[in-house]
């Protein structure tokens, strides 16, 4: 059925140093997202140098906190190997734990600049998709966070391009394209924030939305990785946290809209 080679996760060389396909898309999606969010911001009265003196922070702390979520689920290996936790250039970050960095980083910055918290994420959500759509895609290039092994019904009814299916064949074994099906559960959610953004949400609502929305198509994706970070047992971290963050959302939404009634909405500046 297919014709193609897999693709190489390395994207050339300089010297000793492998410049690789996952780094590029890791760093095109960051771009990408902060072009589309500074022009949110400036539409929304925000100071055009805003976004970039938050990034200073906030990307740096991300990546450290997505390497120190992974380590955590998986200190039965770290334990014994503690030379390794620091060897992050051999993979092994989690996007929860950026995201955790990410949050953390912001809370604090708004608060010590006394610029809203809740306007700042509802503006960001989009970006936050688009470098998950984005970055999902050098999973596809490292052919990792796939699925199980997929059925000969299932190859033969795909509507998934060979060249996708390729990718996802190691050692002569086709997995579920689990990286394909999140990208594009995202795809559909960032089309929801940007009409959203023309509709009268209380602030901190668009934000709440891009919680439920990720986390609930993370839950049930997740279950399909063969690669997932495990707390105790069977039960998944990412499927927790998923849990955790639709249920704080929930509470939040309606906390902020029915007891301590927000007036305040997305377009207000």
């Amino acid at each position: 059925m297919f014709a193609l080679l897999a693709i190489n996760p390395i994207a050339f060389e300089l010297g000793p140093f492998s410049v690789r396909w996952y780094g590029i898309l890791i760093a095109l999606g960051i771009v990408l997202a902060f072009i589309v969010v500074q022009k949110e911001m400036v539409k929304r009265g925000m100071h055009q140098d805003f976004l970039t003196d938050l990034l200073i922070w906030a990307v740096p702390i991300s990546i450290i906190s997505a390497r120190i979520y992974y380590v955590i689920f998986s200190w039965d290996f770290y334990k014994d190997h503690p030379e390794q936790i620091i060897r992050i250039w051999e993979g092994g970050i989690a996007i929860h734990g950026a995201l955790i960095g990410a949050f953390i980083t912001t809370y604090v910055y708004t608060k010590r600049k006394g610029i809203s918290f809740w306007k700042t994420v509802d503006i960001a959500a989009a970006g936050l998709l688009i470098g998950q759509i984005i970055g999902r895609w050098g999973n596809f290039m490292n052919q990792e966070a796939h699925g199980g092994p997929v059925s000969e019904k299932f190859l033969e009814t795909t509507i998934i391009p060979d060249w996708i299916m390729q990718q996802m064949t190691i050692e002569g074994v086709t997995y579920h394209p689990t990286f394909l099906y999140e990208s594009t559960w995202n795809i559909v959610g960032l089309i929801i924030i940007l009409l959203l953004r023309k509709v009268p949400l209380k602030r901190g609502e668009m934000f709440l939305f891009y919680l439920v929305w990720y986390s609930a198509g993370r839950f049930f994706i997740e279950g399909m990785r063969t690669d997932s970070l495990y707390v105790i047992g069977e039960l998944r971290a990412a499927q927790l946290v998923s849990v955790v963050a639709i249920i704080a959302a929930l509470v939040i939404f309606i906390v902020r809209r029915y007891v301590q009634k927000i007036d305040v909405t997305y377009q207000d500046k």
